[in-house]
């Protein structure tokens, strides 16, 4: 049995999207495969069962039934934190391994995720990922995501720490204009320093795509019109400040932008209405007036209102963007095909010994 834990350089950084494509093609292989999260930072509950909400939605998609608190030993909830900070909370390391015991039974492959952001996540308790990793006898997979650029500093020492049980990193979200740089230069370097690299998957509008009314729950707004289009999808946005005439220029190249205006900008937010935008977002807490609402329902196009600024609003929609999960189904199938048209999936298995 073979184990894989999926770690990453930074949060949000596509170790679920990997740790999905990798199991469906295990399992489309013919290979029984399990799954882990030792350590879990988002406590869900689905009827009497509690664990991890990343946990449950990976079993969901790899067709599992695990017992959730098993997936999850340690599940870290604000009783959590004091207890750990104040009294301790004991041998966790011991309860991972002897949950992974049980979960490995019978399997071909375990599939182990990291938590939280780096490898020395949870190093206050005891299971920073080095350790986990470590202890259960697991190859270590990277995902590196491109951040305004890689962090190939970060994957050397990397390299340095875990030896031969880091058996290498996949690149995520690279960007077409930065692809020339990473294949021609970062890639060679690192396979020079021992590091393999298994696949470069590209930037994809899709996969940082988000659905209105999760949108509006995002941004602490509501939808206020056109409630029937709240399932349509936003990939990026668009700030509707400028005059209307350069506000039109600008939009023709950002299609299936959501366009954040002021509420008092009725001119804008019609031309956005009719460039058929996915969706308005109103700032400021001002009620669009009556055209708008009317154009908004005619045309389908949902207007999501909320309290804060402009400013405040494009900040949060940067951060909301580069890390929304991966949820709906048409993430899932389409990021299984993007990771398995990227990846090197023989060398990766060949290296892991599968």
């Amino acid at each position: 049995m073979v184990g894989i834990y999926i770690g990453s350089t930074a949060g949000y950084s596509g170790k679920n999207l990997v740790a999905v494509a990798l199991g469906l093609r295990l399992q489309k292989d013919g290979l029984k495969v399990g799954y882990m999260k030792p350590v879990g930072a988002v406590p869900h509950r689905e009827g009497d069962k509690v664990g991890d909400e990343d946990a449950f939605f990976m079993l969901d998609v790899l067709g599992l039934d695990a017992d959730p608190a098993l997936v999850t030993p340690v599940l870290v909830t604000r009783d959590f934190k004091v207890k750990a900070f104040t009294e301790g909370v004991g041998d966790l390391m011991g309860e991972i391994k002897s949950a992974y015991e049980k979960l490995s039974e019978g399997m071909d492959v375990m599939i182990v995720a990291g938590s939280g952001a780096y490898m020395d996540s949870g190093a206050y308790c005891g299971v920073e990922g080095v350790r986990v990793a470590r202890e259960l006898g697991l190859k270590t997979l990277l995902i590196d995501r491109f951040f305004g650029e890689l962090r190939y500093d970060s994957l050397l020492r990397s390299r340095k720490r875990l030896g031969d049980d880091l058996a290498g990193v996949v690149f995520n979200d690279v960007p077409e204009g930065y692809r020339a740089e990473v294949d021609e230069l970062i890639v060679p370097f690192l396979e020079r320093q021992g590091l393999d690299v298994f696949g470069v998957i590209p930037s994809d509008p899709v996969m940082g795509a988000i659905k209105v009314s999760d949108l509006a729950a995002r941004l602490s707004g509501k939808v206020v019109s056109a409630h029937g289009r709240a399932d349509r999808v936003v990939e990026n946005f668009l700030i509707g400040t400028m005059q209307v005439e350069n506000f039109m220029t600008h939009f023709r190249r950002h299609k299936n932008s959501a366009i954040i205006v002021g509420g008092d900008r009725a001119d804008v937010q019609l031309v956005a209405l009719e460039g058929a935008c996915p969706c308005l977002i109103l700032t400021g807490n001002l009620y669009p007036n009556d055209i708008i609402m009317t154009r908004s329902e005619v045309l389908e196009t949902p207007i999501i209102m909320v309290r804060d600024d402009t400013y405040t609003v494009a900040k949060k929609m940067e951060a909301i963007l580069s890390s929304h999960k991966l949820r709906d189904t048409i993430k899932v199938t389409h990021g299984t095909q993007l990771v398995g048209s990227s990846l090197d999936f023989p060398r990766l298995r060949a290296k892991l010994g599968i």
